[in-house]
């Protein structure tokens, strides 16, 4: 059994989810998501919150089970308080800054990379060494940061590069004489 997947998905004041077959679709204060699931599980409105159950003991089955109640999870929280990541830049003349749609970066590299800002994604940099990526798609969130991150990743000697905060960076010790 699931313990995830037997619980409900508790739909928050200000937060609408309409079931059309296999399709949640979720309306709140920043948005609408939308998901489908497999024909693996049956999705339910019970008493304000969305159930799902699986069709079958199959494997399968019990995999989309958990899985599809985390996703539609994910779609109440997108709409309601969103996404967010955190970037933190560390090296000797890293910088980054957003100009309208494009985020530039100086990351040591004889030209400055221009990260073009894709749409349902806000990305701002309010120092020049921390870059905050927004949106309601946890996806696409991840996703933007992570392009962003494989720009410069940190290295293990100094740890200069572009890591999210609270990583941790496994640190080396340099050549000995």
């Amino acid at each position: 059994m699931s313990r995830i997947g037997k619980k409900p998905v508790e739909l928050v004041s200000g937060v609408t989810a309409e079931i059309k077959g296999q399709t949640v679709e979720v309306k709140g204060p920043k948005g609408t998501r939308s998901f489908t699931a497999t024909d693996d599980v049956t999705i339910a409105m019970e008493d304000g919150a969305v159930t799902v159950t699986p069709r079958g003991t199959s494997k399968r089955a019990r995999q989309q089970w958990g899985m599809t109640r985390t996703q539609i999870a994910n779609l109440v929280t997108g709409v309601t308080t969103g996404f967010k990541k955190e970037l933190e830049i560390s090296g000797v003349g890293y910088r980054a800054s957003v100009q309208g749609n494009v985020l530039k970066l100086a990351l040591g590299y004889s030209h400055d990379v221009d990260y073009q800002i894709p749409a349902g994604v806000t990305v701002t940099a309010p120092k020049q060494t921390e870059i905050t990526v927004e949106g309601i798609d946890q996806a696409q969130v991840g996703q933007v940061a992570a392009e962003i991150r494989a720009w410069r990743k940190p290295e293990p000697y100094k740890g200069k590069g572009i890591k999210y905060v609270g990583e941790y960076i496994f640190r080396k010790e340099g050549k000995k004489k």
